[in-house]
């Protein structure tokens, strides 16, 4: 798979709901995660992230949506439930990404969306946990980079061959781990 992204919250405060996002962005292998205003103690985000993920990928903290940084090249992509946003079904994702979240109770600051190159939105009735949005979106940017093969329209039916790209990536992987 080529490219990277990163996942962050902005405003975040709740140590379980961070710890959640970061776990998942280290389960995922985003390359970095990120926050915009946030308040937390990191011991009790330490807690709620079994899997250390601060170990093992940068946590990067801005005061300020001005302040935010990202690599040349990296599009900033606000996970909104607005009417202009794009349904995360139908979003060509990036090659190189950043993935913002709002707070918990809240929303994007308008300072946060405008400097967006995209919004996306979940297609829901209604806003769900910021770790379980972040999750949906890490998945959806997973299955559509094609590491997969399509599903059958029959379930019963054998399912079609990987293409040739992620076969050989499959191999080498195989030969690290024997």
């Amino acid at each position: 798979m080529r490219g990277y992204f990163a996942i962050g919250a902005e405003g975040i405060s709740k140590p379980m709901n961070l710890g959640s996002l970061m776990r998942s962005a280290h389960a995922f292998g985003a390359n970095f995660f990120f926050t915009v205003g946030a308040a937390f103690n990191p011991q009790e985000v330490k807690q709620a992230d079994t899997s250390d993920a601060a170990k093992h990928l940068p946590l990067y903290t801005y005061a300020s949506a001005a302040e935010l940084t990202l690599p040349r090249g990296c599009a900033l992509v606000g996970v909104e439930l607005t009417e202009d946003a794009i349904e995360l079904p139908s979003f060509h994702h990036p090659q190189a990404a950043a993935y913002v979240l709002g707070r918990e109770r809240g929303s994007l600051s308008p300072a946060l969306q405008a400097r967006c190159d995209h919004l996306v939105k979940i297609p829901t009735k209604f806003c769900v946990n910021v770790g379980t949005a972040g999750a949906i979106v890490m998945y959806d940017r997973m299955i559509s980079q094609g590491r997969f093969a399509r599903r059958p329209a029959n379930p019963r039916a054998e399912p079609q061959a990987l293409p040739e790209h992620v076969q050989g990536a499959q191999k080498v992987r195989r030969k690290k781990h024997s």
